[in-house]
């Protein structure tokens, strides 16, 4: 890139000014590489990152407080009492100071020797300057030393340089306000009940810490002001959450254990955990503050110390039955709550989902392992009932699986499977997989893909009813329901077993357009509303079909989108000669070969789990609503906030 080219002069254009540019722009170019995308979830994720860097204070035992608080013009302030950003010059940069190297650079902050911080959620040090690059006008304010200072930015770029505001003689800390730019976000909205539930989680997470809570905004069911401070923490979370609840413990197992202590390293685990029949079990777990919705190597290390625990109190009481559990015996009914603090974490993805580091599984099971023993010794009523239920759980499970092992075709002549199932002849359910493909020409192109063993294909006749926009008595007598569930042979709705589900995953497989995309949202709905479990306990999946084969001499291939088809054709793939393009209407148009390699052979083939996010209760509830159910407004409300969002539609 050249001067002209960059219309700076050689005296100004430096490698600094070079890294800012770089990082920002890529930031608001891809949004889904730092905070998961540009939806509901993402924008929430903004606030989370500026908290979390507060939080680190609290944890670190610099601040006492944290305040968040939303503005009726959509603006949001986290402010702490903390030490406040470094205002100094940086050193390896003088013309700027360090608050400005913060909100400006990827991968700068004050977390990655580990002499700031014993243990953070933002060792990425990426979150403050993300978060600056996505919003369109981000304020800091910083008391530190008893002076006041301030600076300003737009979407990334400084509006000026640090200003000393004054003195600040009674105050200290950080305070970060910010509007995400409509730019990146559209008409979505920070939502005050989601906000609000964040904040009072974060005090859970942190005994030590007192949050509040303001809003301008009247949801109609936010608090417009609040405070929390639970000394109790997880246990007092676990306590309101099974309130009401019959549980096997009056009290729940919870503890917290010091690793310096223990293992002379920093950080620590707190967890709490209890059964009841009363409902399904749950497990949230946690790393610095941070949710990690996906798990991690601290739940594993959590349920291995629970079911070794388990297991050895039935050896202790000569119950040999006590062997047979497992994992999943203690998942069903056991509701827990894991949060460790660790020094550099290492996560799967930028928004944390999974925590990937391997000693947190060594020192949290160690850690719960211990006192896990003594709890149950110590109050042996409570134990022997949790372990009678497990046992129970064990002895069903392992009943129903013995009935699963009945041959596949014994198990047919049982059940009345529909005429146009394509079964497959594993005669467990442990490695199938059913296809639902749509229309006969598709299923006869799949039947000459697929491997008899394993994967069974069953077609449906065009769109699938509305379960949300359908009267309950619809559900029962429409055809290509009850096909569904006769071949999945789970039952649906209140009567919905997943022990008898009959393939271990449900790929949805429809044509690469905007009907097959409807089709495919109709059977997530009626998933979503009539058989849950089944996607909560990862069996639902998408198949990614592709839209074009090129094809140039012996080189060939396979592109999902206009955009990859346009990529490669300026590119070229290697061989010689014109490119041959042939865009697929439909999977009835793709011979066996084709599809086999492209969509169902698990050796080439991409998959895409359906999962719901649960960070905010009734989140995707209220979004399956919106879109699915009876209130066209309410879709077009929808349409209307995200169209700008839509690149190319293919009609």
């Amino acid at each position: 890139m050249s001067d002209l080219l960059s219309g700076q002069t050689p005296s100004t254009y430096d490698a600094s000014s070079i890294q800012v540019l770089e990082d920002m722009e890529h930031v608001r170019l891809r949004p889904g590489m730092y905070i998961g995308g540009k939806d509901d979830r993402a924008l929430h994720h903004m606030v989370a990152e500026i908290v979390d860097n507060s939080m680190d204070e609290a944890v670190a035992g610099h601040a006492t407080w944290i305040e968040i608080e939303l503005h009726a013009n959509g603006h949001v302030s986290v402010r702490d009492n903390g030490r406040g950003i470094p205002t100094d010059p940086h050193p390896k940069d003088p013309s700027k100071s360090a608050l400005e190297i913060i909100f400006c650079t990827l991968n700068a902050g004050g977390k990655f020797s580990g002499d700031s911080y014993q243990t953070s959620g933002g060792l990425h040090g990426v979150g403050s300057s993300v978060v600056n690059a996505l919003s369109d006008h981000l304020r800091v304010e910083v008391a530190r030393n008893k002076e006041l200072f301030a600076m300003e930015f737009s979407r990334g770029v400084p509006q000026g340089k640090l200003q000393k505001v004054g003195a600040a003689p009674n105050r200290r800390g950080t305070a970060v306000t910010f509007h995400p730019d409509e730019e990146i976000f559209g008409k979505l909205q920070l939502k005050p009940k989601r906000l609000f539930q964040m904040a009072r989680s974060k005090a859970y997470l942190f005994s030590g810490v007192e949050i509040r809570w303001k809003t301008e905004i009247d949801d109609g069911e936010t608090p417009a002001a609040a405070t929390f401070k639970f000394p109790g923490g997880l246990s007092d979370y676990l306590n309101e959450t099974l309130t009401g609840s019959t549980t096997y413990s009056e009290r729940p197992f919870a503890g917290t254990v010091d690793f310096t202590e223990k293992f002379g390293v920093p950080g620590k685990v707190e967890w709490a955990i209890n059964w009841t029949p009363a409902r399904d079990g749950f497990i949230q777990s946690y790393c610095n503050t941070v949710p990690t919705p996906e798990g991690g190597t601290h739940e594993i290390g959590f349920w291995n110390a629970i079911l070794k625990g388990i297991k050895s109190y039935g050896e202790l009481t000569n119950n040999r039955k006590a062997a047979t559990i497992t994992r999943e015996d203690l998942i069903v009914g056991g509701c827990a709550l894991v949060s460790c603090f660790i020094r550099e974490p290492e996560f799967v993805g930028q928004t944390k989902d999974r925590l990937a580091t391997m000693d947190a599984q060594r020192m949290v099971n160690a850690a719960v392992s211990d006192h896990f023993d003594n709890w149950l010794a110590a109050d042996t009523k409570s134990a022997g009932a949790i372990l009678d239920f497990l046992i129970l759980r064990a002895e069903e499970r392992l009943r129903r699986k013995q009935e699963k092992e009945t041959s596949r075709k014994s198990a047919t002549k049982k059940l009345r499977l529909p005429g146009k199932l394509t079964d497959c002849t594993s005669k467990t359910r442990e490695g199938t997989e059913l296809f639902i493909v749509e229309g006969d020409s598709a299923g006869g192109s799949g039947k000459g893909a697929r491997d008899r063993k394993t994967q069974a294909l069953l077609p449906l006749k065009g769109k699938i009813l509305n379960v949300l926009g359908a009267a309950s008595g619809k559900l029962t007598t429409n055809a290509e329901i009850n096909d569904l569930c006769e071949a999945l042979g789970c039952g649906m709705g209140s009567k919905f077993n997943l022990d008898d589900l009959r393939y271990e995953k449900i790929i949805i497989m429809t044509d690469a357009d905007v009907d097959g995309a409807h089709i495919a949202a109709l059977l997530m709905t009626f998933f979503f509303s009539q058989m849950r479990p089944l996607i909560d306990n990862g069996h639902l999946y998408l198949a990614c079909p592709p839209l074009y084969r090129l094809t140039q001499g012996p080189k060939r291939l396979y592109v999902a989108s206009d955009a990859e088809k346009d990529r490669a054709m300026e590119k070229g793939l290697g061989g010689k000669g014109k490119i041959d393009v042939q865009r697929f209407k439909g999977l009835g148009e793709m011979d066996a070969k084709d599809l086999k390699e492209t969509t169902m052979d698990p050796a080439t083939r991409k998959l895409i789990r359906v999962t719901v996010d649960d960070v905010e209760p009734g989140g995707t509830a209220d979004l399956v609503e919106r879109l699915m159910g009876k209130k066209p407004e309410l879709r077009f409300q929808f349409i209307q906030e995200n169209a700008q969002f839509v690149e190319e539609l293919d009609v």
